[in-house]
């Protein structure tokens, strides 16, 4: 067996992995106790990406206009029509739309390509999408797109804010580091702001359930208390900033009593002083914000506010200290590093930046093209579908990304997609709601199998290695770009043999004209230019490390602006005028309801990935609409019924779940689902398409939504074999109704449907007979109650399972699923097919342990046995010991469920916050779910 060291693909804490490999597969991974962004630890993702793998699924020929062809006769078609298109309509009729799932080398050379070698300046990327205003917010202000904080900075820091993150389930395995450094630190204390009660709030000495997108109101308003209460750092401020009194300025043309800023911010008017004094009251402040923040038309000025308040109290270049934005995927940040947003030229050089098009043109050896580079910023994502649907642009290139679902007013966006005359699609996975507009498919490598380096949210550089070989013909996107690029005449350009070539170019470019105080020269913060000179042995053995990485900081650069010099041209920060907005997307009495979107635990992105390991889906396993009781029964709705959001571009139809920790008047959806998994759940249809101003970032966070029941007359459930229906979901009876959500499970595919008028009766053997693989073979039908159960079998194996009923009523699904692995079913185990579960058997319940696959149920049952903390449910069923992403649902049920203890014992977990629940009086909220605050 052998052990290969590599970098997880999902979010931006850029954690390390160990792989076994054995057999040509890998058999197991684990957290690198050796890397520093983790330290051994992995969430359920992660944990899980061994159970991701196989070829099944996979793209593995290229396809030019439906028919599989080689690789000479893609790539020259690729060659061929790019070209025309540029002789018909111009260099600029030529586009790309990358993603923060590609390596940096595979970035470094699309970005090459076509802003250095076809002219064109519209390439842009999914990373618009969510980091775009964090990325703007800390140019303006700090003069560069620099995270001035390292990890190590939540375990140093006395207060951690966070604002518009869920770190418990986007971030994992940095919740999980917050939540060790408060158990060692007693004194360390921890806000969360946020509009809904998250698990992040399970560590949280103070909650803020502030109105969504009033977050700059309440960042201006901490200023102006900072500088009334004498709070401000004058010395810090005179000697590094500039732009503290047309700040102050701005923050003070509201009126900025504590009365006022709660009622704007619909928050408790005392807490919000304790987070105020808290703040102010500390040197040592980690803000921590992501996607709750960026995420809106105004998430430049409210990265901004939170910038300033940092400056204004000297809370930066320090030890746990700083605005520290949490980055959304794997290597957006490497996208970044090389030029991947429309408005960059490369190597963190924009077109507007002092000699920079000269610079990079003589880099990379272009003047005698013409154009050499374009002479303007390019389209940013939402305004690249646009300029394709007026028929400006005209051959799109996507690269590892799915813009069909993830754009606002998606519906658009496809309309764009049909009319574009050739869209190319690098793509690893062969069922994506994108191919079916591409013209051209190329099918691309996946992790286990790229070979190149990614850049956390830290700044930290990291190696993804290649372990095994792509399935098929499938190639690293690197290489399909340079084979393309060789093809249009560039070869000399694009003549690299290994990633680490690449890289080695980048290093440089980095370095190239930056030095302060040189004529001609520019001095550049992302500087990585000490690594130019790796040899292949070198770049493959590259250890994690954090840029600035020169000859002055070889080892890497752990925090930035300690000197308090910015990357600005007088090296001051600045702090700039903030006037807090509200959400474009108003509500109306047509749709009345705040729409909220995001992540949930178990769950990746589209889930091209996620979705192989069965065991990711079984946490949340259908689409969802989050709301709370009130507003569920004035909407008609109960808990578990299916309804449907109507919003500006479509429809959404999924299950509600009622919750507590939702504000009145508020949705929450996630992100995840596709036309691959659901029949209307693309939360992407649901948005309008308003941007911020400045950084071109979709407004994803505040939709306004109308919500109705989905009137049905049956709901069923249908688990169906392999084969026929395949893991692809090529099911076709799924759209003889008006739900349907397809759900892997480990042997067999899971699918819930509904449909028909109340009241309506149904033949359903007959039905079952037309839609599925064989007939009934076994039946117990209730025609008077709407019931049926039925099973096909075919030479003794298990082909397909029916139960027509609400799901409420499946058994666990685990002992059917096994039985589909069977070869014959004989005995017991074909008697007890209708009834779903072995003799005896008993249901765990909805999962709350993906690691340990612990139900609802079973961990109730040892709450009541007696088990009255997460240590002691960990001894008994292991649940909460392995990644511990499940640990704030441990202690929610823990403390729902304490006085039902045999016992009667209170939960002693000693890292539970004193908490008291307070009755908000003319608040949003029906109630604030133990909301924590401890006394100051």
């Amino acid at each position: 067996m052998q052990q290969a060291r590599t970098t997880c693909p999902y979010c931006g804490v850029g954690c390390g992995v160990t792989a076994d490999i054995e057999g040509g597969r890998i058999t197991d991974v684990e957290g690198d106790g050796d890397h520093p962004a983790n330290h051994g630890r992995l969430c359920v993702k992660g944990a899980a990406l061994a159970e991701t793998l196989g070829d099944h699924g996979r793209l593995t020929r290229p396809r030019v206009d439906g028919v599989e062809v080689d690789w000479d006769t893609a790539l020259d078609a690729v060659a061929s029509r790019l070209q025309a298109t540029r002789a018909s309509a111009g260099d600029h009729a030529v586009a790309a739309y990358l993603s923060g799932q590609l390596l940096t080398e595979d970035y470094y050379v699309a970005n090459k390509l076509f802003k250095g070698f076809l002219g064109t300046p519209h390439l842009d990327t999914n990373s618009r999408l969510c980091m775009a205003s964090a990325v703007a917010a800390y140019k303006r202000s700090l003069g560069a797109d620099a995270v001035p904080c390292s990890y190590e900075d939540l375990e140093e820091a006395e207060l951690v804010v966070l604002v518009g993150s869920n770190l418990a389930w986007n971030h994992p395995v940095l919740y999980q580091r917050l939540r060790t450094a408060k158990s060692r630190n007693p004194l360390m204390r921890v806000v969360v702001i946020d509009p809904r009660v998250t698990d992040s709030c399970e560590i949280a000495d103070l909650y803020l359930g502030l109105r969504p997108g009033t977050d700059a109101r309440l960042f201006t308003g901490l200023l102006a208390w900072m500088a009334d209460k004498g709070r401000l750092d004058d010395v810090y401020l005179v000697q590094h900033t500039a732009g503290l009194d047309e700040a102050l300025a701005a923050a003070r043309e509201d009126d900025v009593s504590i009365s006022a800023i709660a009622a704007d911010c619909d928050v408790d008017a005392e807490r919000l002083e304790t987070f105020f004094y808290w703040f102010a009251s500390q040197l040592h402040v980690v803000t921590l914000y992501s996607q709750g923040i960026n995420q809106s038309s105004s998430g430049t000025d409210k990265c901004q506010a939170i910038i300033n308040c940092h400056l204004a109290g000297g809370k930066i270049g320090l030890p746990g200290a700083g605005p520290f934005s949490i980055t959304g995927q794997p290597n957006a940040m490497g996208g970044r590093e090389v030029g991947g947003l429309a408005n960059q030229l490369a190597a963190h050089m924009d077109y507007d930046s002092v000699g920079a098009p000269d610079r990079v043109t003589r880099f990379w050896a272009t003047e005698h093209l013409t154009p050499s580079l374009p002479e303007a910023p390019g389209h940013k994502a939402v305004a690249l579908f646009e300029a394709i649907e007026r028929g400006e642009i005209q051959a799109l290139w996507v690269m590892a990304t799915n813009p069909a679902v993830s754009l606002p007013d998606a519906n658009r966006v496809r309309a764009a997609l049909e009319k574009c005359p050739l869209v190319i699609v690098s793509e690893c996975m062969a069922d994506t709601d994108l191919l079916p507009y591409a013209d051209i498919v190329l099918p691309a490598s996946s992790w286990s199998e790229k070979d190149g380096t990614m850049t956390n949210s830290e700044r930290r550089i990291s190696r993804q290695r290649g372990m095994l070989p792509p399935p098929g013909e499938a190639r690293h996107d690197w290489w399909i770009v340079c084979e393309a690029a060789r093809r249009l005449g560039f070869g000399e350009a694009f003549d690299y043999s290994h990633p680490g070539d690449i890289f080695a170019e980048h290093a440089r470019l980095s370095g190239f004209e930056n030095a302060p105080g040189v004529p001609g020269s520019e001095a550049r913060l992302f500087d990585i230019s000490a690594l130019a000179e790796l040899d292949r042995a070198g770049y493959d053995a590259l250890a994690p490390i954090q840029w600035p990485v020169t000859a002055a900081s070889p080892r890497g650069t752990a925090r930035l602006f300690e000197d308090g010099r910015f990357a600005t041209a007088d090296g001051r920060a600045r702090l700039l005028p903030v006037r807090p907005r509200g959400p474009e997307q108003a509500l109306s009495a047509e749709r009345p309801l705040r729409l909220n979107t995001g992540r949930v635990r178990d769950q990746w992105h589209t889930m091209t990935r996620t979705a192989r390991a069965p065991r990711l889906m079984n946490h949340r396993a259908e689409p969802f609409i989050e709301i709370t009781p009130e507003d569920a029964a004035a909407f008609g709705v109960g808990d578990q019924q299916l309804a449907k959001l109507t919003g500006a571009g479509g429809e959404y139809s999924a299950r509600v779940r009622l919750t507590k920790g939702q504000r009145r008047g508020e949705a929450f959806v996630p992100m995840h689902w596709t036309d691959r998994f659901s029949g209307a759940a693309r939360t992407g249809s649901l948005l309008a398409a308003h941007l911020d101003p400045i950084s071109g970032q979709p407004e994803s966070k505040h939709g306004a939504v109308s919500l109705a029941p989905l009137a049905v007359g049956w709901e069923a459930t249908l688990l169906i074999a392999p084969g026929e229906s395949g893991e692809a979901g090529d099911f076709e009876g799924r759209d003889d109704g008006a739900y349907w959500a397809r759900i892997p499970l480990a042997h067999c595919q899971r699918w819930q449907l509904a449909g028909g008028e109340p009241g309506d009766q149904r033949d359903w053997l007959a039905w079952a007979r037309h839609w599925l693989p064989t007939a009934p073979t076994l039946w117990s039908d209730d025609p008077a109650g709407g019931r049926l159960r039925a099973a096909g079998l075919e030479g003794g194996r298990l082909r397909w399972w029916l139960m027509v009923a609400p799901p409420a009523e499946l058994p666990g699904l685990a002992w059917l699923d096994a039985r589909f692995a069977e070869d014959a079913l004989e005995g017991d185990a074909r008697r007890r097919l209708l009834a779903g579960c072995d003799a005896g058997e008993a249901d765990v319940g909805p999962l709350v342990c993906s690691c340990h696959q612990v139900g609802q149920t079973t961990i109730v049952e040892a709450i009541r046995a007696g088990d009255a903390s997460v240590e002691a449910l960990g001894a008994r069923l292991a649940c909460g010991t392995q990644c511990g992403s499940c640990i704030p649902e441990l202690k929610s049920l823990l403390e729902e469920h304490a006085s039902d203890t045999v016992d009667a014992g209170a939960d002693t977990d000693s890292q539970t916050p004193d908490a008291n629940t307070q009755e908000e009086s003319g608040h949003a909220r029906s109630e604030q779910a133990k909301t924590p605050v401890r006394v100051a």
